[in-house]
Order: structure tokens, then C-alpha cells, then sequence
């Protein structure tokens, strides 16, 4: 399994992630999406209205690169944030979405090479600067 116990409790308890993908002319793209995490394939799936024509879906299908963040802070004092992010590649996935509500069953599904995450496992007496982010290569 890519994420442990921990990350994907935290990306369960979210509804909002940001996304980036890289235009053809090779500049970045980011917009804030919706996700769920895929067990069955061990995926981060996201799914949008008129997914298929968006620019961020045609990005992905042309060059496969994506990085994805989920945040928040979770105290201001004392500062406390929270984040997983994901690099890896992407699929256009033409079916399997939600088609209700103008979604088009067309999704992006993020398959994990590299987490890292902080956080999410610290205790809450650890200083911010103490935490260590949890780094590692899953794919």
C-alpha cells in the first residue's frame, strides 16, 4: 500500500485538493478539484464537471505528469499544518466517474510514485520545526 493508515485517514476527513499539470507550451497549471482516494486500485481519483474538455484533463492525457496537495492548517496556535502530497503519473480515464449533475464520467487517476506528507502522524507537542516530513519513493 502507498499511503499508510494515517495519510489516508486525513485525506478522507478532506473534500479539496489542488491539482497541477503541465500545459503544452510548458507552463504549470493548478486548480483546486474534488478527489476521492481508490482502494481497489490504490489511486487518488478526481472527477469534475465537463471533465473530459477541461484543459487540466487534456494536459494529463498529453504528457501524464501531475502533482496533487491536500492542506489545511489545523491550528494557528500553535501553528499546526497538515499536508500529503502526491507526485506521479496520471491517466484520462474516459469512464468510471460519478455521471450525475453535469460530470461526464471522465476522470483523472493519479497513480502514486513519490508521498511525502507532515503533520499527519507528529504528536501534538512536537514543535513545528520538529517535524519531520515523511518522505518516500512508493512506485
Amino acid at each position: 500500500m502507498s499511503f499508510t493508515d494515517s495519510e489516508l485517514a486525513y485525506l478522507a476527513s478532506q473534500h479539496l485538493g489542488r491539482l497541477a499539470t503541465r500545459q503544452p507550451d510548458g507552463t504549470l497549471q493548478v486548480n483546486p478539484v474534488g478527489f476521492r482516494y481508490n482502494a481497489e486500485t490504490g489511486t487518488i481519483d478526481i472527477g469534475g464537471y465537463n471533465m473530459a474538455a477541461s484543459r487540466k484533463y487534456r494536459n494529463l492525457a498529453e504528457n501524464g505528469q501531475v502533482a496533487f496537495v491536500v492542506d489545511d492548517i489545523a491550528s494557528l496556535s500553535p501553528w499546526r499544518v497538515r499536508c500529503v502530497e502526491v507526485r506521479g503519473t496520471g491517466e484520462a480515464v474516459g469512464t468510471g466517474g460519478d455521471t450525475g449533475g453535469g460530470m461526464d464520467g471522465a476522470i483523472i487517476r493519479i497513480h502514486p510514485r513519490r508521498i511525502l506528507s507532515f503533520g499527519i502522524d507528529d504528536a501534538p507537542d512536537v514543535a513545528p520545526h520538529d517535524m519531520v516530513p515523511n518522505k518516500r519513493d512508493v512506485g
